[in-house]
Formats: structure tokens, C-alpha cells, sequence
């Protein structure tokens, strides 16, 4: 089985769209970062708006990376048979048990107390580190 294309995460958006370029970098998979390569997708979505499950499947507790800087980001880890993501830059309604594809799991945290002028987002990343864009 393959993943299937996933709905809108961000309510209260019609699509999702993928953050373009401003003054901290751009959005898309692959985009430079620092020394690096960004390895997830950011959607654009509105400070305390709702996040939406992209599929139906199981929250698999909480997730959390650093960047180089120190910046911690947290986040949910949702799987199902067919596909694995991570999702930062929410707070979680909850962090395990079953979730259908449209469900309500949390809010989007302000990035801009942290990063002026940055564009709010999501950060969509495969748990496989392969690239989102084709299923959103």
C-alpha cells in the first residue's frame, strides 16, 4: 500500500501551501539551511489555528529536535500502516491513541515572539526523511 494524498492541515486554509522564502529561508524540501539541507515541508498556517490529522492513524507521542542555533521544536509523531509524519510547531490536544484523517490534533505555536518577520507554519517531515511534497 502507498500513501495517499493527505487533506488540508491548517483550518481554515483551502490548500496546503508551502511557506515561500522570507527573511529566515524558504519552506520547501530541500531548502537550505545553514549548513544543511531542510528536510521537511513547512505549511503555512495561522498563529493558535487548528491542525488537522493528514490521514487517519495512531498519535505515537511527542517529538522534538534542535536546531543548530538551540531553537527546541515540539511536536506529535502520527503513523499508520501506509505512512509516518511528524508534525512541529503544534501543541498537541494529546500525544497517543487513534486519530481520523480530519481530526483535530492541536494548535500552531507563534514562531514570531522567536523569529521576526517569519511567515507562521507547520513543519511537515516524513519520519523516513523523504520528501512530503507529493502527498500534499
Amino acid at each position: 500500500m502507498f500513501s495517499q494524498k493527505y487533506i488540508v492541515l491548517c483550518a481554515g486554509h483551502h490548500n496546503n501551501r508551502v511557506r515561500a522564502c522570507d527573511v529566515h529561508g524558504c519552506g520547501a524540501f530541500n531548502s537550505k539551511r545553514g549548513n544543511g539541507l531542510h528536510k521537511a515541508v513547512d505549511l503555512v498556517c495561522d498563529d493558535y489555528g487548528i491542525v488537522n490529522a493528514p490521514f487517519s492513524g495512531n498519535l505515537a507521542g511527542p517529538v522534538s529536535r534542535k536546531d543548530p542555533a538551540g531553537n527546541q521544536y515540539d511536536g506529535v509523531k502520527l503513523l499508520s500502516d501506509v505512512d509516518c509524519v511528524k508534525l512541529f510547531n503544534i501543541r498537541p490536544y494529546r500525544y497517543i491513541g487513534p486519530v481520523a484523517q480530519g481530526e483535530a490534533l492541536g494548535y500552531l505555536l507563534p514562531l514570531q515572539e522567536r523569529f521576526s518577520g517569519i511567515t507562521s507554519h507547520l513543519q511537515l517531515q516524513k519520519c523516513d526523511g523523504t520528501d512530503p511534497s507529493p502527498f500534499i
